[in-house]
């Protein structure tokens, strides 16, 4: 690595402290440089609060004038929850800008690097541009399409099973990948599951951290509002809980789920078989700012999901044990596809053990071989 390619990884890896905090905001570090010396640092935290170019200057001081500025997003241009960032790196005196990739944002889009080039600064652009792609690629892909970044989970056996034919799934899996998976809920905004999981366990579908963590908010795919009124999710005020239904939900239970503190319902449209329209449901999602969805169960949901091609990355966590059993509940349901070449694939799929159980995770395209790593 060059010096630049040095400083930006190190805002980089800086923006990577925020992971699934700063929704709908990206992820973004900063770091200033002068006489080959860090002179201030900082990333972006919480949506509304100082950006990580703000916290960077801050920390610099007067030491700002003449440095240079490593920034893994542009700065911003435009007054949103936060007053504009190039207009406090001009003011600042900083004399060189290295900004890792533009930002997709249409009110800030190539602005802000343009304001600060007609300012007489210094602005090189497109170091380690995939790096900073991949760290906010949930912000890209909700501000450049309007739809959330979906990610799919399961936990099954080594013949894809999740559950034994009489119906028992714990555990499957080990206590690591059981973290791990709390893990996931942590970093998303959402957590999704359909009504069948609902009826079946009855989960709370909370983050469960040693450290603690951030409860993401729930969506219940109930198309005709079968949710008992008395589900753990409509009841422990853990987290803000969406139940999705479609027109043929009952008035009456509708009004029922909204009387509930901190539910609220959502009416998509129906699919053209069954159930919901995801891709309507996921564009009113987005619309409330929900830019990642964890979709946890169950296979039907999955398998929709599978189906229409709607998910960007997929976590499977496989124990090494063999259950069996025809009608025991696969990971992924629904009609399947009848040629290979149509199959999703990973796109170089990450193998972890998490102490004897195995995670593969990817994020998913179509056709193509895959070339694995390892951890």
């Amino acid at each position: 690595m060059n010096d630049d390619e040095r400083y930006m990884q190190t805002a980089i890896n800086l923006a990577k402290n925020a992971v699934g905090r700063t929704s709908p905001n990206p992820m973004v570090g900063a770091v200033i440089v002068k006489n080959n010396r860090i002179i201030g640092c900082g990333w972006h935290k919480k949506a509304g609060t100082p950006h990580a170019e703000i916290h960077a200057l801050q920390a610099a001081g007067e030491l700002s004038q003449g440095a240079t500025l490593y920034v893994s997003l542009e700065p911003c241009s435009h007054f949103g929850r936060t007053p504009p960032c190039c207009d406090a790196v001009i003011k600042a005196g900083i004399k060189r800008v290295v900004v890792a990739i533009t930002d997709p944002n249409p009110k800030v889009s190539g602005r802000g690097i343009k304001k600060m080039r007609d300012a007489g600064l210094e602005v090189v652009t497109g170091v380690l541009e995939n790096e900073a792609a991949k760290l906010n690629e949930v912000f890209f892909k909700w501000i450049e399409t309007g739809f959330p970044f979906i990610t799919i989970k399961s936990a099954m056996s080594l013949d894809g099973k999740t559950a034994t034919a009489s119906g028992q799934s714990k555990w499957i899996t080990n206590e690591a990948s059981r973290t791990y998976g709390h893990h996931l809920r942590d970093i998303n905004d959402a957590i999704m599951v359909g009504i069948n999981t609902i009826i079946a366990d009855n989960p709370t579908l909370t983050t469960r951290l040693a450290a603690g963590g951030k409860n993401p908010i729930r969506i219940i795919a109930d198309s005709t509002g079968r949710i008992p009124l008395d589900a753990a999710v409509l009841n422990d005020n853990a987290a803000l809980t969406l139940v999705v239904v479609t027109a043929k939900a009952s008035p009456l239970k509708i009004a029922a789920l909204k009387a509930k503190k901190n539910v609220d319902v959502i009416i998509a449209d129906a699919a053209e078989t069954a159930g919901i329209n995801l891709t309507d449901l996921f564009k009113q999602l987005a619309q409330r700012e929900i830019c990642s969805i964890l979709i946890e169960g169950g296979a039907t949901l999955i398998g929709n999901i599978v189906e229409e091609k709607l998910a960007d990355k997929a976590y499977f966590f496989i124990a090494p044990k063999i259950v069996g059993g025809k009608s025991a509940k696969s990971a992924v349901e629904g009609p399947g596809i009848e040629n290979l070449a149509d199959a999703l694939t990973l796109a170089s799929p990450v193998i972890k053990n998490l102490d004897g159980d195995f995670l593969i995770s990817g994020n998913l395209n179509k056709g193509g071989t895959p070339h694995c790593s390892q951890e």
